[in-house]
């Protein structure tokens, strides 16, 4: 009988995860086995594309060492293999120069890790399973007489049984400003604009020293460009005894002119005070007791999930506080009171708080803290300056508070932390099409992005070092970038700061692409689309439709589902194409021992695909319990911090 092959095309941590379960699965099966296992990548695999280990380490993850991991089960005594291995910081610190669980590691170290993974999996695959890794870019995946032909850019083609796709972050069509913002470019030579995508792909190295680059967004990729500016130019930066960071520029800099919607560089991610394999369960906000409230039918983000989500919020922005002021048996009794409340309905967190002696604790306003200058006019770049400042310095003395011990960071935490139950309600046309569109992609994402996805402090700390030595300059809030016609310039400016407009010769976005299989530029997703294979995903919940832009696939095991509404049951597709259709499918990691949707995604792909390899299948792993992921994270029975 002629072996099965599987392929996996896209080889970082998704395809990862999906390999070593398959190998998993497949260690635990009695044999006799003839399986062929096949990782395609065109950066690198076992890393990917955001992994790479050849990029410098000025890169850095935002999720501590000690949280990541990319086995599906513990070390347990014997050598590492497919589900049981080190966690990320457990790898860093038996090879050597580890600063600790809660550093944050340049993104080329995590894919060394990956890569550590790949070896320990490919030793431990069972006798008759082999893996051909291949660093290839595929152009086209084609379904004939019930197998698959995969034509990589080399011109060879590789026929296999079952494919899974986990490709991660592509380039879209430019359309709207920023196609008008590139075609301003194309006109006069002296100018550039570099698109959206990984700051380490960027030719950022072209960009003349002295000269004026605009940076469009304040977000996690502003920071990949503000070091490869800077630290990549042989810049330093240096403390003052006052902990404080000074700039030692090389000379070889640009002047960084930089904006956004709020005019706020994304805050920092509070001094991390959870152990690796803390898991924050919560209390208010759960799929049962939001659809206790609304049983049937599409939800209205604002209307049904976020109030118990705000009510959980407040559960330990105040409890935090209380406990802080008064000790934890007062905490607990706040718990205990909103508990009891919330099975009435949403509970008022707040005025129970305030029963329990809490005064003069500002309320959380989403809002204000995402867009802290949409109120405010300012009278100058000056004016403006200080005020950014006291926002930076006030965040970071929050950040230095801790995750746990500060009220805002440990609060604004649960945005993370419950992920999950969000993905379980709006997954799916979970919300109605308006609701979507408006309310959660709209309005919540961007801040919740803003809010719960911030950069280590030291990077808000090198963003005041920079502002002081005149090398950034972030021009205000509602940032402009425009087109200055007779200048022959880019024009950065921002509506509430007079005086602000700054004529720069290059404009860098920093932002990630959005998903959207519409306009995806990659070749394989061209043909796929237009071969009707890949569709993108309509909410049809209140009868309009609205076309995400998401690729539409079944619930899991995730198979695409094409323009006439069949399902190719020999295709699965899992991660960043499915964003929309999905939510928050960038995410690289699961914390240790702990079964997240990353890795029970993973796990049911895995088990879908090895059904063919015996006619009963291959049995399925003992696998921890899913009590609710914390940070992306489903866990056993781990340690509860709770809140207050």
């Amino acid at each position: 009988m002629s072996a099965t092959r599987i392929a996996v095309i896209g080889g970082g941590p998704r395809g990862m995860m999906v390999l070593e379960r398959l190998a998993a699965r497949l260690s635990e099966h009695p044999g006799p086995l003839d399986v062929r296992l096949l990782l395609v990548d065109a950066v690198e695999p076992g890393a990917g594309q955001v992994y790479r280990t050849d990029q410098p380490d000025w890169f850095l993850m935002n999720t501590v060492a000690g949280q990541c991991s990319a086995y599906s089960g513990e070390p347990d005594g014997g050598p590492a293999r497919a589900g049981a291995g080190p966690s990320f910081g457990e790898w860093w610190e038996s090879v050597g120069d580890y600063p600790g669980p809660d550093s944050y590691a340049p993104r080329r170290q995590y894919g060394r890790y990956l890569r550590a993974v790949l070896t320990a999996v490919e030793a431990s695959l069972p006798s008759g399973v082999r893996l051909r890794c291949i660093k290839e870019r595929v152009e086209d995946v084609a379904r004939i007489d019930g197998r698959y032909g995969i034509a990589l850019s080399s011109g060879e083609r590789l026929d296999v049984d079952r494919v899974v796709l986990t490709t991660g972050h592509s380039r879209n069509r430019l359309t709207g400003r920023e196609g008008d913002l590139a075609d301003f470019a194309r006109q006069h030579p002296e100018l550039r604009y570099i698109q959206g995508e990984s700051a380490a792909d960027m030719p950022l190295d072209e960009i003349a020293p002295g000269s004026g680059v605009g940076v469009i967004g304040l977000g996690l990729s502003f920071y990949d460009v503000m070091a490869a500016l800077t630290i990549g130019r042989g810049g330093r930066f240096t403390p003052r005894d006052d902990g404080t960071l000074v700039y030692r520029p090389s000379g070889e800099e640009p002047v960084i002119v930089a904006g956004s919607r709020s005019g706020m560089p994304l805050p920092a991610r509070g001094r991390n005070q959870k152990p690796p394999r803390y898991s924050y369960r919560p209390v208010l906000f759960t799929p049962a007791r939001v659809r206790a409230h609304q049983p049937r039918g599409p939800l209205d983000f604002m209307s049904h999930l976020f109030p118990w989500l705000m009510a959980e919020i407040e559960l330990v922005y105040y409890g935090t506080a209380l406990r802080r002021a008064f000790g934890g048996e007062v905490a607990e009794r706040f718990r205990a009171q909103v508990e009891l409340a919330a099975e009435q309905g949403v509970p008022p967190v707040e005025a129970i708080a305030g029963r329990l002696g809490l005064h003069d604790v500002p309320p959380i306003d989403i809002d204000a803290l995402a867009r802290p200058f949409a109120h405010r006019r300012f009278t100058g770049p000056g004016d403006f300056e200080r005020a950014l400042r006291q926002e930076i310095e006030q965040d970071l003395t929050y950040a230095a508070e801790g995750n746990v011990d500060a009220p805002l960071k440990a609060a604004l935490d649960v945005m993370r932390d419950t992920r999950w139950v969000i993905r379980d309600l709006v997954d799916f046309s979970g919300l109605t099409g308006r609701s979507q569109r408006e309310d959660f992609l709209g309005w919540y994402v961007p801040r919740a992005s803003f809010l719960a996805a911030g950069p280590p402090r030291e990077r808000l700390q090198q963003v005041l070092a920079l502002i002081d030595h005149g090398m950034l300059r972030v021009v205000g809030p509602r940032t402009r970038f425009d087109t200055g016609p007779t200048e022959g310039r880019f024009v950065v400016s921002s509506p509430q700061v007079p005086g602000s407009a700054v004529r720069v010769t290059t404009l860098v976005d920093a932002r990630i692409p959005d998903p959207d299989l519409r306009r995806d530029l990659s070749s394989l997703t061209a043909r796929l689309r237009e071969s009707g294979a890949w569709t993108s995903y309509v909410n049809h919940s209140d009868g309009a439709g609205y076309d995400t832009g998401g690729l539409a696939v079944t619930r899991s095991p995730f198979h695409p589902v094409d323009r006439d509404g069949s399902v190719d049951e020999g295709m699965y597709v899992l991660g960043i194409p499915t964003e929309h259709t999905r939510w928050f499918m960038q995410v690289g990691s699961s914390r240790p021992g702990m079964w997240s949707d990353f890795v029970h995604d993973a796990d049911a792909i895995a088990a879908h695909a090895l059904r063919p390899v015996t006619r009963t299948g291959v049995p399925r792993a003992r696998t921890p319990e899913l009590v609710g992921p914390g940070v992306e994270t489903a866990g056993e029975r781990s340690p509860e911090m709770k809140a207050g």
